[in-house]
């Protein structure tokens, strides 16, 4: 298979010509189309196995229309225009017009996107030969929002069998967050784990750590932060043209561990566009002092596409209504660039990044010793791809990715003007996957694949908590769609392998197991549909639950790892009500997760002497999440909408019975927005009730009301728009807590804040 994958791609990108040229598609038979059969060499083999699925369409016609950014009406020129159900794409030339030709009659998402601009996405139907359309890119966060974590494929989030949440660049350039977890805190079903504003981590639906799994481009990003709440995710939030968030098990496509859910950090370097394009970011805060800034630019040339970003950002000690909170301040900076070929029918790209933060642990007023961590990775990336083949497998991406993770912790005793080193951590990680997508015949669509890595972990110090591992990963996987015209399914399965071999006397495990799913998609009426998904998952025990035996301070325990644990299995349905028009957009989701083998950290009432941590261990059992979510946009007149979102999850040890730690409480959002010509105002209302549901040795928060403000103004010229953004948060100085922090009783959540911004997007 994969040496027919090889010749396959050489002769589609050495063999079949030129490049697309700008607002023209490739049609279905092209002189260099491929077809794969894994059973059958010859074409006639080829032709047998599509035969198997349904007849190609007879009747065509040709799709073409225009692109235009709002307010001003002017011309959307390099906006990538996307069939989704045909993964077919285009660009928009210099007056941002488009042509697909030879388009099969039938029903379809047309995706508009450019970058640092949320996209758009409108259903057309081809029912004759010439037809004409027009979109609007809008330069303001209410938009259709679009994922391609949830399949793998672009296509509108409300079409997702999950529930998925996109936040687009736009809207991260106006929080400018510190991390990925303060991007995502107020996001529908997600909240913020911390150990201070620099190590903020997202926790979806009540899974946090190894249960939810962090991605840039659909690859790990190396680090070691689900092992460890004072650890940070190395991403740059500022450089993503969107994150996307898949809730609840996402594990046939990514991963066993990820029954929590999914969040993937997105760039667009593997979609060529001609000419130079870029963005710009710079913000300051008033609270912390906080400063930085964040570019990056892509220039196409020929078949070439050369790119690069960067940023940092310095910010010191925050204050709360209590006062100053003592070793809050992080430094970080970032940087990276490559070098893409894009020939007609293919692709390939080479990426690196290098990270680099510092950032202190808060501590208590009257404390005279200081921990802080240095941080630092290197990370270099290939991918590559097929697309518009022509046979039964269209297309196909692969990438590979490897990460060099090191992370230093020191203590800073500043009586003595000594720093001493505690621990040292180290995780170099291999990365890869491939994936090929067959091509829609009939009722039938999907994609399947391989996916694994590698990892060598090590750890030393006073403060190491577990051996050296060398970890090992590897899953085959599958994931189909069938579209009726009443009802859509979905289905898939993942088999996966994880075998971990630590240094020492520990016990060598691996497991391998599978993981499932099945939905079904009905429509109601014109934008309404209903959603039920069922999902069985696998998820090995992560290394910490293995083999930790030493303190924890990132976890605040001394915790003793079990090597005889055994793999969590579970199973868990969703149901989701969805509409989606011009004036009104609603989600709303109950889900149910029963998971067996549940591991569960068990307080001992023993305080290790050495650390003055509680000693825990690592045990089993059952658990329950049990939650809902909902969430509503509605436009009450053409400048104003209004928009509102709740969520709850209880979450419980059945055996034994007690609630499960760090739970978010119960939450709600209300908000507008008000629009005139380029000006945009939003007030944000968010509410949060008392948490008193805990686990051993953990206390109760008091619920909050916290009042946010954004005002931006944007002016868009005919190849450059300029947004200036003011926020202010927390404007009643409220004193609150987040549920979530290891250290909310210290480090209380920030005081009043302003922040400026300005985006330049050209």
């Amino acid at each position: 298979m994969f040496t027919k994958l090889i010749i396959g791609f050489l002769s589609c990108c050495f063999l079949a010509g030129p490049p697309t040229a700008v607002g023209q598609s490739q049609t279905a038979k092209s002189p260099g189309s491929v077809c794969f059969s894994p059973r059958h060499s010859s074409a006639s083999g080829c032709e047998e196995m599509q035969a198997q699925f349904a007849q190609s369409p007879t009747r065509t016609g040709s799709l073409r229309g225009t692109v235009a950014l709002e307010p001003s009406g002017i011309p959307a020129r390099n906006a990538v225009i996307t069939i989704a159900e045909l993964k077919k794409s285009v660009l928009t030339d210099e007056r941002g017009g488009f042509q697909f030709n030879d388009v099969p009659f039938g029903r379809y998402q047309l995706i508009a996107h450019l970058d640092r601009v949320p996209d758009a996405v409108k259903t057309v139907e081809v029912t004759q030969r010439d037809q004409t359309i027009e979109l609007q890119l809008t330069l303001a966060p209410v938009s259709e929002q679009v994922t391609v974590t949830a399949t793998g494929s672009a296509e509108a989030v409300g079409s997702s069998y999950q529930s998925v949440t996109s936040v687009a660049a736009l809207e991260l350039a106006q929080r400018n967050p510190t991390s990925i977890g303060e991007a995502l805190e107020y996001q529908l079903g997600i909240a913020k784990r911390s150990f201070g504003p620099a190590s903020g981590r997202p926790v979806i639906r009540g899974f946090d750590g190894d249960r939810v799994l962090v991605l840039q481009n659909g690859l790990r990003l190396g680090g070691i932060a689900s092992q460890s709440a004072d650890e940070v995710e190395p991403i740059d939030v500022l450089s993503l043209d969107r994150l996307e968030i898949v809730k609840g098990p996402a594990t046939l496509l990514y991963g066993s561990n990820a029954i929590g859910g999914v969040v993937n950090g997105i760039s667009t370097n593997d979609v060529y566009q001609k000419g130079l394009s870029g963005y710009l970011t710079a913000f300051g805060d008033t609270n912390n002092w906080r400063a930085g800034s964040s570019a990056g630019f892509k220039y196409g040339v020929g078949n070439v596409l050369i790119f690069g970003n960067g940023g940092a950002q310095k910010a010191h000690d925050y204050r709360t209504p209590l006062g100053i909170v003592l070793n809050s301040y992080s430094r970080s900076a970032d940087a990276g660039g490559g070098l893409g070929w894009f020939p007609r029918r293919g692709w390939v790209s080479f990426n690196y990044t290098y990270d680099r933060r510092i950032y202190g642990i808060p501590v208590e007023p009257d404390a005279i010793d200081f921990e802080y961590l240095k941080m630092h990775r290197h990370s270099y990336e290939v991918k590559g791809g097929l697309r518009e083949l022509g046979g039964f497998i269209e297309g196909g991406d692969f990438a590979v990715s490897y990460n060099d993770y090191v992370n230093r912790e020191f203590e800073l005793e500043s009586d003595e003007n000594v720093t001493e080193l505690d621990s040292l951590a180290t995780n170099k990680n291999w990365n890869y996957r491939a994936n090929l997508n067959h091509q829609r015949r009939g009722r039938f669509s999907g994609t399947f694949g391989i996916s694994g890595f590698t990892r060598d972990y090590k750890s030393i110090g006073a403060e190491a908590p577990a051996p050296r591992t060398k970890q090992n990963s590897f899953a085959v996987y599958g994931l189909e769609r069938v579209d009726f015209e009443k009802v859509g399914f979905q289905f898939g399965g993942r088999v996966e392998q994880n075998g971990y071999n630590p240094e020492g006397n520990f016990r060598k495990r691996n497991f391998v197991g599978f993981s499932g799913s099945a939905g079904v998609r009905i429509p109601l009426w014109t934008g309404g549909s209903f959603v039920t998904n069922y999902q069985h998952s696998f998820r090995a025990p992560a290394l910490e639950e293995l083999y930790n035996n030493g303190p924890h301070p990132g976890m605040l325990m001394f915790d003793i790892g079990n090597p005889n644990l055994n793999a969590e299995q579970g199973d868990g349905i969703d149901f989701s009500l969805r509409h989606n028009s011009e004036r009104l957009r609603l989600e709303s989701s109950v889900y149910y997760y029963n998971i067996r083998n549940f591991v569960f950290t068990a307080f001992t009432g023993v305080t290790d002497p050495g650390s003055h941590l509680p000693i825990v261990d690592y045990a089993q059992g059952r658990s329950r999440y049990v939650g809902t979510e909902a969430s509503i946009e509605a436009r009450i007149v053409p400048a104003l909408w209004l928009n509102g979102k709740v969520d709850y999850v209880r979450a419980d040890l059945t055996q034994p019975n007690k609630p499960l730690p760090r739970i978010p409480p119960f939450r709600a959002t209300l908000g507008a927005e008000w629009r005139y010509t380029a000006l945009s105002i939003r007030p944000e209302l968010i509410l949060a009730r008392q948490q008193s549901r805990v686990f051993d040795n953990e206390s109760p928060t008091q619920g909050y009301a916290v009042l946010n403000l954004n005002a931006s103004y944007t002016i868009v010229k005919t190849r450059a728009a300029h947004i200036l953004t003011i926020g202010g948060y927390n404007l009643t100085d409220r004193l609150y807590r987040n549920h979530l922090s290891f250290i909310k009783e210290i480090a209380p959540e920030m005081g009043r804040n302003l922040r400026l911004s300005y985006t330049l997007r050209f």
